[in-house]
Order: structure tokens, then sequence, then C-alpha cells
């Protein structure tokens, strides 16, 4: 059989003459502060001094601002002149001019931005419909379909680049990253332009590249249009996001902490932390296992993040979370992650009677003052102390050290090394190949599975 295959188009030139006309350069303009600039040496009296004073009036002249430019990409949303660009295009500017392909400028105003996906939404005004592109699905994008990316590369003036995806849900280094791989070249000056599948529809918005020496060597990023979309929605609506907040710490679940939990998959978001917020109110606990959002199965942590944050915030919508050996469905109403402020855990009683003992490689000891006072902790924190960690230990694999805190064992608090005993034996009773603690390492905490021995 042969096999079928997206044929390439003997040309682009189409394609290209169709959307050119919605694609902008963009121009800013910043002032910033100047040295000030050196006074010649005039001694004073001197018949030139006043010809001097003057020509530094009317140039420089001590902290005189200065106005630096820059470069980068755009394109036209609406006919009424809304346009999208990346926030790092626009960023700290004064002014902004809009080129478009006909020559013409125009001002633009800033309507919002979003640091978080580095997207900005820009307004023309304009007597006449402006001619615009339209955002398609970047879901239905599949690895080796061919793109088409438009803009500015190193001012160069518009320019038109081909290539495939080449993968799909890269993650950077933001929280809500969902960028597609393209192999299409995108240089400096590119940046905020779109990138448009064959029909047309802009499914990202060029935003990065990977190089060694700055210029394009086919490992470029775009935002993906279905992160976009949502993020202009709320800046054309509000002038800022509002994003979904569920007000949990969580985790990703990998086998070891699958097997201990008795998940049948290695899938979801495991909680670590409830503070208060929007879950407490609805009951949701520490060790509790995140399914399903709002009917959206969850399959890690980045997933859950991502569908929270484009939730509207007061809506009620279901959780479904994995706990005790059951599903548990539970209401919440999200609030917004922009005015969450970061609550305290609550505390937990405290246990005495210090002691030492060595367990699956680590030697834990019960808190005192003294190690209170030398792991900054709370008067009420209580857990066993991590004093050592064997090397050879599964324990130092999995990234445990001198001075974590372990609070729980097999989700349930432990204050004394009988405590930590007591889960291992009933983890093993149960069939139980590891046991779950909750690390807490400078306050951020942490499940992490220990394999158990037979015993």
């Amino acid at each position: 059989m042969v096999a079928l295959a997206q044929e390439r188009p003997g040309s682009f030139a189409d394609l290209a003459d169709k959307i050119s006309p919605a694609v902008v350069n963009i121009t800013t303009a910043t002032s910033v502060s100047g040295p000030a600039a050196p006074n010649p040496m005039v001694p004073e009296g001197s018949p030139f001094e006043d010809f001097f004073r003057d020509f530094m009036d009317r140039n420089q002249g001590p902290n005189r601002p200065r106005r630096s430019s820059a470069l980068g990409s755009g394109f036209v949303i609406s006919e009424d002149g809304y346009i999208v660009t990346n926030n790092h295009v626009i960023e700290g500017a004064d002014e902004v001019t809009i080129e478009f392909f006909s020559g013409e400028e125009l001002d633009a105003e800033i309507i919002g931005t979003d640091p978080n996906t580095d997207i900005a939404l820009l307004k023309v005004e304009s007597d006449d419909a402006l001619p615009f592109v339209s955002f398609g699905d970047s879901d239905t994008a599949r690895v080796g379909d061919w793109v088409m990316a438009m803009g500015n590369p190193l001012g160069q003036g518009f320019s038109v680049s081909v290539g495939i995806v080449s993968a799909r849900n890269r993650a950077l280094s933001g929280t809500y990253d969902d960028y597609i791989q393209t192999d299409a070249a995108i240089n400096r000056g590119n940046s905020g332009g779109p990138l448009f599948n064959m029909d047309g529809d802009v499914i990202g918005v060029n935003t990065a590249i990977l190089s060694p020496n700055g210029g394009s060597i086919g490992i470029g990023f775009s935002m993906a249009s279905n992160v976009v979309t949502n993020v202009v929605d709320q800046l054309q609506e509000f002038g800022e996001t509002r994003r979904g907040w569920l007000g949990v710490r969580i985790q990703d679940v990998d086998q070891d902490m699958a097997d201990a939990l008795g998940l049948e998959k290695a899938a979801g978001a495991l909680v670590t932390d409830v503070p208060e917020g929007p879950a407490m109110e609805a009951g949701m606990q520490s060790g509790d296992v995140i399914l399903s959002f709002d009917g959206t199965d969850v399959e890690d942590t980045r997933q859950l993040v991502r569908v929270v944050g484009s939730s509207p915030i007061g809506k009620s919508v279901r959780v479904v979370v994995f706990r005790d050996g059951e599903t548990e469905t539970l209401m919440v109403t999200l609030g917004r992650r922009e005015e969450a402020e970061t609550a305290v855990p609550a505390s937990i009683e405290q246990q005495a009677d210090p002691e030492e003992a060595e367990i699956l490689g680590i030697t834990v000891s019960t808190l005192n003052d003294e190690l209170r006072t030398q792991l900054g902790l709370d008067e009420d924190a209580t857990g066993l102390v991590v004093l050592s960690v064997d090397e050879m230990s599964e324990a130092y694999e999995k990234g445990l050290r001198a001075g974590d805190l372990i609070t729980e064992a097999g989700q349930q608090k432990v204050s004394a090394a009988a405590d930590l005993e007591d889960r291992i034996s009933e983890a093993q009773e149960a069939g139980r190949r590891s046991l779950l603690l909750l690390v807490r390492r400078e306050g951020e905490p942490r499940f992490v599975a220990l394999g158990l021995e037979e015993g």
C-alpha cells in the first residue's frame, strides 16, 4: 500500500498573497536616561563660556534622555484594528508605530499585556476596514504539517518562510507554555509574527528561537493559538488577564508514586499542599490526586495548570480526586490567580520526645527546639528531620537530603520514628511495593515514593 501524505504545494505564492496584508511591522520608541555629557573645560569668564553653554542646551545637555527603538512583527485580527504581538516587542515602549504591508503607518495604543505567555494586544484607529486574519485550532496541527511564518526578520521588512511542525506541546520556562516547534526560518524581528497553516489560519505566535549564534538554525517556537486566543479575549474585554485559580500546590505522579497510592497508571496531579483558598473550601486535601477537572482528564500538572488558568473565575467546576483508594468528586468555585495571596499551610499537632532511627537508608530524628531553630521552622512544626542519607540508598537517588522534613508517610502524619515504621508495615501488609513520603524543604512540599524491601 502507498502511504498517503500531505502533498507539498507547487508554490506558496497564493497563500502569501492572501495573508500578507494582515501582517504588520512594529517599531517602538523608548526614552532612556543617558549618562551626563562631559562639559568642556572652559575658564570662568571666558568669552567662549556662553557659546558652549548654548551648544550643550541645544544638543545633549546633562542627563538629556535618549531615544531607543526596536523592531518586531504582529498581525491584525479584526477589521477595526486590533493587533496581536509579543509582550517583549512592546514592553516599556513610549510609542508604538505599526507599518502595514501597503506602507501605511499608524500609531498604536497598548490595550493589555500578558508577560506569562508573552502576548500583547494593540489597537490602531483607521478610517478604512483593515485586512485581518483569523485564529485556527492549534490542537489540530500535526507534526509534519506545512506551516508558513511571516514577519520582519532582522529589520529587513516583510518576509515569508516555510517549514513544517517539528514538535508539539513544547515547554520553555513559563507556567502556561504550549509551544509549537517549527523549522520555518524565524529570526530576530520575527517575534510577534504569525505562524500560519495551509488554510491561512494563525495557529501560533512566533516567540523564540533556540540558537547558539543568534540566527535561525531551524528550531523556532510559536505560542499555540489555543493559548493565545484565550489571553487575547481577556485583554480585549478587561485590559488584563483573569485566570482561574484552584489554590493547590501540585506535582507529577511517577510510577513509584502510583504504586504507593494504588493508582492503576501514573497520571494526574498529586496535591502536595492546600493553602487557604478555593480547593481548601471545597474539602481538597494534601495527598489527593486530581484525576479530572471540569470534565477533562488530567494527564499531568502542566495540563492542569493550563486548563485551570483558562477557566473563568467564579465558575463552579467538578474536580475528581483519588483519595484512600477511591474516587471522590468535589465542587470547587474558582478564584482569580492574579489576586491570590500566598497562604501559610495549617499547622499540625506537635509531639515531642526526641529520638533517632535509621529507616530505608535515612537517619531521622523527631523535632526539638534546637532542630527547629537550625532549620528555621515554626514552633508548631512537626515531623521527622532527616539527619543523613545513605548515598547508596534509593532515598538519596530520589533527592532526599539532610535537613529535609518528612511530615507524612502513606498519607498519614508522622512525628516519631515508630510512626514511619508503622506506615512501612501497613504498606507491606497491603501488598504495596513503595511508600509515599511528603517531604518539605525550606517550606516547599513534594512527594517522594520509596521502594519497600520484601519482608
